[in-house]
């Protein structure tokens, strides 16, 4: 990604702004459901705001410029201020994905808005196809994604268990998938299909 700094700044700022947004709106909305599920942890550490310099890890942010995938901060939660741990810390995972597909479709109405204005409707574009691009990633179930938690918490008690198990195996399996670039595989037709629901694959 970081190639893209010399063959077109202009774009490559609007990515890396777009991914800021992305990342901020992710880590916050984990932050937020926490709390209202009444676990006060990333309230105390100041993380239920939009401000990027609450959610952005340095290294992270340096690996998606570089290599085109990051990591945010993740959210701190303690399962035991929570009244159903299993269920809830899959509600906290679900809300990060959640939030950025929920970004991305609320600006792709105001995309139709300035559709007409070059440089605006490039950035609103890119904001919406990153926003659909990280909350897909993190539904991958492949431990420390959200997809994990999210499966975890749905699994009966017995498979849930056995699926906590694999959680050890979660960094190789996600290494693999994206060096293998099946993660591209895995996401790019949802990204798509989402993009062309949105009236938005012809751009």
């Amino acid at each position: 990604m970081l190639d893209l700094l010399f063959q077109n700044p202009l774009v490559f700022i609007f990515v890396a702004i777009a991914l800021v947004i992305s990342i901020s709106i992710h880590e916050f909305a984990h932050a937020f459901v926490a709390d209202k599920l009444g676990d006060p942890t990333a309230r105390h550490f100041g993380r239920i705001t939009l401000d990027p310099r609450a959610h952005l890890d340095p290294i992270g942010l340096l690996f998606l410029l570089i290599a085109g995938f990051g990591w945010g901060k993740p959210v701190p939660f303690n399962p035991i201020n929570l009244s159903n741990p299993k269920r809830d810390s899959a509600l906290i995972a679900l809300a990060g994905p959640t939030s950025n597909i929920i970004l991305a479709i609320a600006l792709s109405f105001l995309f139709r808005f300035f559709e007409n204005n070059f440089i605006l409707s490039i950035f609103l574009y890119m904001v919406v196809f990153y926003n659909l691009i990280l909350g897909f990633f993190n539904l991958i179930p492949a431990h420390p994604l959200d997809g994990f938690k999210v499966v975890y918490g749905i699994l009966p008690h017995r498979l849930a268990i056995q699926w906590q198990q694999m959680e050890s195996y979660g960094l190789i399996i996600l290494a693999v998938l994206i060096f293998t670039h099946s993660t591209s595989k895995l996401i790019m037709p949802l990204v798509g299909f989402s993009l062309n629901l949105l009236g938005l694959g012809h751009f």
